[in-house]
């Protein structure tokens, strides 16, 4: 005799299959990108794996003490955004001094949290500028999908047709379901045939030097681009399902962690935006007031990934470079359409967000810093000058 299946039992399954969802599509949608970035500050294979696996727990430990805390399904996430930022934005820094710049991004994130003018003025920046830097930084990544698919079509073009059919049908799955691809065609072509090391992840653990110019070129963008693109999406996409979400707890605890997790490779944490839409809405729970029990599938998935990150890298570490290039790109490729589209929404800031999207685009360094940085001072200028000119006129 089939057992009947209780309303309680339904919202659990649902509950468990909106964090599981949100959990894979995150981590296998961009970790290819964070696995870039940490090899563009000269990470080493153990250090790689440490980074994804960090980024797990510390995910998973602040994503609990908030949503028990606050009884809201306030999930936390990487920084895809920074990564790239780091992978494209980071020649010349050490690993220990792009660990020096992580932590002043995290202290940035506190200092946002405790002095109100501060997170006043964050929430004012011109939202075009910020996605035009966003854009700028993830166009570079993207302009590589055409190579990649010159240098390897057999790999690569097969890959391009899966993602854009599958963005058609199930868009939210196209890129993991593409990364499953392109790990199946790695394996075809005997990318793992030296085997595949199973065992759980150690953390390590190295301390920060601070370099002047590491901290403006990558810490200062890290921290703006991380606010601008995940942390203020995420409050509202919190407030876009009816919540009140504790801003300055949220930002002083992913700072924090941002803080405590960069000695082991940790780049930044913050909310979760588009991945967060998948637990905070009516399909987790009929009830807003459950949704948070999301967190308990969700953190033990996490530690989960994390205990198992080693082996990804592996994994990852063993695909053909054009492979890993065109993977990176096309899961960014959602992502720079929206910053697209959003810097070029407000007419009259689209001159000053040309400028800050060109400059960081440029990959140009002035002075030991790099372009995001550039394009942001270049964007923000030309913008207050305009707003002046106009207010005047």
């Amino acid at each position: 005799m089939t057992e009947a299946v209780t309303p309680q039992k339904a919202h659990w399954a649902s509950l468990i299959s909106s964090a599981k969802a949100a959990v894979i599509i995150g981590f296998a949608s961009t970790i290819l990108v964070v696995i870039e970035g940490a090899r563009a500050v000269g990470a080493n294979t153990a250090q790689q794996a440490s980074v994804a696996a960090v980024l797990c727990f510390a995910m998973a430990i602040t994503s609990f003490i908030l949503a028990v805390r606050y009884r809201m399904p306030i999930m936390v996430a990487w920084s895809t955004p920074g990564a790239v930022l780091i992978a494209t934005s980071a020649s010349g820094i050490t690993w220990n001094e792009a660990i020096g710049a992580y932590i002043v991004a995290g202290a940035l994130t506190v200092l946002t949290a405790v002095i109100t003018p501060l997170a006043r003025a964050i929430e004012r920046m011109p939202a075009s500028i910020a996605s035009a830097m966003l854009a700028g930084v993830l166009l570079r990544y993207v302009l590589g999908v055409p190579t990649a698919a010159l240098n390897a079509p057999a790999l690569v073009v097969p890959l391009i047709l899966a993602f854009f059919v599958l963005r058609f049908l199930i868009p939210m799955y196209a890129v993991p379901i593409v990364v499953a691809l392109g790990l199946i065609l790695a394996a075809f072509a005997g990318a793992f045939s030296g085997g595949i090391t199973l065992a759980v992840t150690p953390l390590t653990f190295d301390l920060p030097a601070w370099n002047l110019q590491a901290m403006v070129s990558l810490g200062i963008p890290l921290y703006l681009v991380t606010m601008a693109s995940q942390n203020l999406p995420g409050f509202a996409v919190l407030r876009a399902n009816g919540y009140q979400p504790p801003v300055s707890a949220c930002l002083l605890v992913t700072g924090a962690g941002s803080i405590l997790s960069a000695p082991f490779g940790s780049h930044a944490i913050n909310l979760a935006a588009i991945t967060a839409s998948l637990v905070a809405g009516p399909d987790a729970h009929p009830d807003p007031a459950q949704r948070w029990k999301m967190i308990y599938p969700y953190t033990l998935l996490y530690v989960i990934f994390g205990l198992a990150a080693g082996t990804f890298v592996h994994m990852l570490g063993a695909l053909p470079k054009e492979l890993v290039t065109a993977i990176a790109g096309l899961a960014l490729f959602g992502p720079l359409m929206g910053g697209i589209s959003s810097m070029m929404k407000e007419p009259r800031d689209i001159e000053a967000a040309l400028v800050t999207f060109l400059t960081t685009a440029s990959g140009i360094t002035l002075y030991g810093i790099g372009a995001a940085f550039w394009g942001l001072l270049a964007g923000l200028i030309l913008w207050a000058a305009q707003r002046y000119a106009r207010r005047t006129s």
